[in-house]
């Protein structure tokens, strides 16, 4: 059965006293530096067919904060409307990203204008940033020695970076010991829908940066395709999800921006409450004792 996107907010009340109790299991906010998120998904405002089913998408996210590119001409559509004015800033926290950077110098540049745009919005986000320094634009994979240097550049003037990177466990150690607020490995390339492609390296990952400090932020950014990679990055123990491509580009983005929000739930719920653990063979889950059996003794 299709959900209309007209139907969703009847479906999500027929049911609502049966998610009641997985309510009040929500997952409690995540801080990143000087933020607090009520939400752990992280939602991208690009590559919509339209504003208005971005607009929607983000209603039914869940989500409180948004990332926004912020080199000025993305910020008009070809119609020269501003991308701003379907953003609710009652509600989300900009958070500036530094996309289609490919040095160091110029994500810097890219995160001062950002930064000097949400002040004048009297946004929260103004003193924080999405590094974004890509090695090519055909990969879109991260270039890890200009990132490096950006972080650097911008922790030392006060920004608190959340720093997109690869899956290479060294590379995001010195992110995080140039002072990044938050490691983000990608799960796979930008925009590629992959999913998790190296969990065993997200582990390391994960492992290494929270030995010291368990409350270190780590967001997966990037290669989601849908809802169950989502909930396989929270699974493993990341903190949040950050993603654009996979709702921006589905069928239906509104649905797709709810089951988003209800996987990174689900995906943290299970990683807290514990997974059996794997066998090679059968157990029964009925107790064997005591059943009639029609075995000839």
């Amino acid at each position: 059965m299709t959900i209309e996107q007209s139907q969703l907010p009847a479906v999500v009340a027929e049911n609502e006293g049966a998610v009641q109790p997985t309510q009040a299991i929500r997952t409690p906010p995540l801080k990143i530096g000087s933020h607090t998120l009520s939400n752990r998904l992280i939602l991208g405002t690009g590559r919509y067919d339209s504003f208005e089913t971005m607009q929607r998408s983000l209603q039914t996210s869940g989500s409180d904060c948004v990332t926004i590119a912020v080199r000025q001409e993305k910020l008009h559509d070809g119609s020269g409307r501003n991308i701003i004015d379907f953003i609710n800033l009652d509600r989300f926290t900009l958070l500036p990203n530094t996309a289609g950077c490919y040095d160091a110098a110029t994500a810097v540049r890219c995160a001062k204008m950002g930064r000097e745009i949400l002040k004048r919005l009297e946004n929260p986000g103004a003193n924080w940033v999405k590094l974004e320094v890509l090695g090519d634009s055909r990969s879109l994979l991260p270039d890890p020695i200009e990132s490096l240097k950006a972080t650097e550049r911008l922790a030392a003037d006060g920004f608190e970076v959340l720093c997109y990177t690869s899956d290479d466990p060294i590379v995001a150690r010195r992110l995080k010991d140039a002072g990044a607020a938050a490691v983000m490995p990608a799960g796979s390339p930008i925009g590629s829908g992959l999913g998790i492609a190296n969990p065993n390296h997200l582990s390391i990952i994960r492992d290494d940066l929270k030995r010291d400090d368990p409350d270190f932020p780590l967001i997966v950014d990037a290669g989601v395709g849908t809802a169950s990679d989502a909930a396989i990055a929270m699974e493993l123990g990341y903190d949040g999800v950050l993603l654009n491509t996979a709702v921006a580009h589905a069928k239906d983005p509104i649905v797709m921006a709810s089951a988003m929000n209800l996987a990174v739930q689900a995906g943290w719920m299970a990683r807290k409450s514990g997974r059996i653990g794997k066998s090679r063979y059968g157990s029964a889950s009925s107790p064997e004792i005591g059943v009639i059996s029609d075995r000839q003794k």
